[in-house]
Order: C-alpha cells, then structure tokens, then sequence
C-alpha cells in the first residue's frame, strides 16, 4: 500500500520518494517491519494466548524436559503470519501475480493449522485435524499455484528472440545494452541451481513422444506442484519439534530463496549466472525478506526455553511458502 501512496508522491515531484521505486529499499523495510512486529507486538500475542489458555499438550515420551513443556502457549504461528502478512501488504506492489499467490496461500495454509490447533487445544482432541482433511486442504492449495503458474499470462520468463522470429501483434520487444533482442514468453522451463545448460522443461515429459503434446504438459506440471507443495508443507510440520527448529531453518532457507530470487529478476546478474530471468520476480524479494524477520522474530520467544510453540499455525505454512517460493 505504502508503494501506491509513495509512487504517486514521487510523481508529484516530492524529494525522496522515488526510494520506494527500488526493490532492494523496500525489502530492508519489509524485514525492519516483520522484525518489529514479530518481536514488539508478539509478547503481547502471547500473553493473549496464555490468558485464552492455550497451551500445548505433550504425549509422555520418556524424554528427559520433554513434560516442562506441557502447558506452554501454542498458536504462536499467528505470530509469523502477521509478521509475513502485515509488511507485504505495506511495501510490495499487490497487483503482481507473485505477491498475491504467496499472500492467498499463506492465508490458506495458516488457517489449515489454524484448525487443526483449534481442534486440539479448545475441543481438546490430541488428534487434531483429521489428516485426510489436511491433506485435502494442501492438495487443493497446490492445485490453485499449478493452476495460475501454468495458465496466468502474467507468469514469463524473458529470453532471446530466434532468428526470423514474427513477431505478434502487441507483442513487446526489448533491447539489451549489448543489442540483443529479448521477448517475454508463457514457458514450462525451470531453472536448476548450480548445474549448467540449467533449464529443465517440463513439457519434455510429453514432447519426446509427440511434440504436439507440449500443450498438455499441465496434467505433469500440476501434480508436481501439488506433490512439492504438500510434501515441504507437512515437512515443515513434522521439523517442529524441538525448540527454534523449524523457524531456524526456515529463516536460513529463506535467505537462500531470496538471493535465487533477486538473481532471477535482475537481467545483469540473470545473463552473468546463466539462469533464467523472470520479469516482476523480484517483487518476492520483499515477501521473502518479511519471510525471514518473521522466522527470526520468531525466534526470540522461540528459541530454547520456548516461551511459545507455533503450533501448526505455523509450520504447515512456513512449509507451503517455502513451496511455493521455490516453484
């Protein structure tokens, strides 16, 4: 919201307020602000929690501090959803295709757990969410992210134009500093960090029995992306076990995830690595810094002893938005 308010500032000649225009400045901003609300505002979350008695309920494994535990707050992933939420909406642009999957997802997953800690603490079922339900959820979630990374137009990659190439009607061309002429195209490729000739299509799945199949590579891509999203989500869920685990590593896959990011939607350094680069990509930069002030916020009330648990609330969409970063 706060881009909107500064970009047209900046338009009205107003010093200084062009600073909104870099991505990079308003990344630094998203992470002073999850920090601050996650770790300002969370004591005051979590004395809510422990007044509402929401406390979590340890099974008696035999391990040595494991019963201190019992009775400590749980939920505290609303904690890290409002870190997240809260300064996305605030610094990044809302009408990229990127920041509003991120956002309806995280929104999605945290209410799974949300439900499933609901469940456990108030009806007082140790089960929780029965997990095909869970399940059903993500699967859905990850059938909407297949659905709009496969279909929306929005979703490109630039490359170069072939030669002889006719060009489409309304079809922009750009021109790099060394002459070259790029194009924005709808593609199944994906880069693999590290490797070299990188790309990897998906369509190849189908294209090497017919080439006229390509247009069907969503019945491969789809289930991936549910597999991916689902797999890392209950992963992340089944990590938060022991106290500043799982938003620890979060944090730290988080970081990684942000500089693949920047990489990607900066043409210069896109050329230099060889990996792809994606248009408006860097506008997840922003996300994925509020991402990791959120986790390292977190973390202060989380690290050992926990003064608070995140419960499902928490993990299931740390999991998901790692997902979905990385998709």
């Amino acid at each position: 919201m706060l881009y909107y308010l500064f970009d047209y500032l900046n338009e009205l000649g107003v010093p200084g307020a062009g600073v909104f225009q870099y991505s990079t400045f308003r990344t630094s901003m998203a992470v002073v602000t999850s920090l601050i609300i996650s770790m300002f505002f969370g004591k005051r979350i979590i004395r809510m929690l422990q007044l509402k008695q929401v406390g979590e309920t340890v099974r008696d494994l035999g391990l040595e501090g494991q019963i201190q535990k019992q009775g400590t707050p749980t939920m505290g992933g609303l904690i890290i959803l409002a870190s997240i939420i809260i300064p996305t909406l605030l610094f990044a642009k809302l009408n990229n295709i990127y920041i509003l999957l991120l956002l309806v997802s995280t929104v999605l997953l945290g209410l799974i757990g949300f439900l499933d800690d609901y469940i456990k603490v108030f009806k007082k079922n140790k089960e929780g969410l029965k997990g095909k339900f869970k399940v059903i959820g993500q699967v859905g979630i990850g059938l909407m992210v297949g659905t709009v990374l496969y279909f929306h137009d929005d979703v490109r990659i630039r490359e170069s134009v072939p030669q002889n190439y006719a060009q489409h009607v309304g079809e922009e061309i750009f021109t790099t500093e060394q002459g070259q002429k790029m194009h924005d195209v709808h593609s199944m490729q994906t880069t693999i960090p590290f490797i070299k000739n990188n790309e990897f299509n998906y369509s190849w799945f189908l294209t090497w029995i017919n080439k006229d199949w390509a247009k069907y590579a969503w019945l491969i891509f789809i289930p991936i992306v549910i597999l991916i999203v689902t797999a890392v989500s209950n992963g992340a869920n089944m990590t938060d076990g022991l106290d500043g685990l799982a938003a620890g590593t979060s944090a730290i896959i988080g970081v990684a995830l942000a500089v693949f990011a920047f990489v990607s939607g900066n043409y210069i350094f896109a050329d230099y690595l060889n990996i792809m680069f994606i248009p408006e990509i860097s506008e997840v930069v922003i996300f994925t810094g509020a991402f990791v002030g959120a986790c390292i916020g977190f973390l202060w009330y989380n690290s050992y002893p926990a003064q608070v648990f995140m419960g499902d609330t928490g993990s299931l969409a740390l999991g998901g938005i790692i997902a979905i970063i990385a998709l």
